[in-house]
């Protein structure tokens, strides 16, 4: 489960950003999660709270912002949306393509008192 690891990597991020900006807590943080990033996000929400216990994204918000996958077709230049990164274009049947976007992990914003 590397989601753990991936909740722990965000409350270091904010404790960072906390450190770095003198403030005490954060009331909010925005993340961008992809999914194609390979982040389960029932498994995410479920580590969550054990992740944040007694640091400053205890008593915050957290809201994830879900980025549908889009990929386009090398071959006929056809965008289209994924649902899994093997998934092939629906207009030539190629496998060829580039990932647009659903690979994100990011923090989005952080809100502060």
């Amino acid at each position: 489960m590397h989601e753990l690891s991936v909740a722990l990597g965000i409350v270091k991020i904010a404790e960072k950003a906390v450190e770095n900006i003198h403030f005490e807590r954060i009331t909010k943080i925005e993340l961008q999660i992809g999914t194609l990033s390979g982040i389960e996000l029932d498994s995410l929400n479920f580590v969550w709270d054990s992740a944040v216990k007694d640091t400053v994204l205890e008593k915050s918000i957290k809201q994830i912002e879900v980025v549908k996958a889009k990929g386009k077709c090398v071959d006929c230049d056809t965008a289209f949306d994924l649902e899994h990164i093997y998934d092939s274009c629906p207009k030539c049947n190629s496998h060829f393509k580039g990932i647009l976007k659903g690979k994100e992990l990011r923090v989005k914003a952080i809100e502060f008192i």
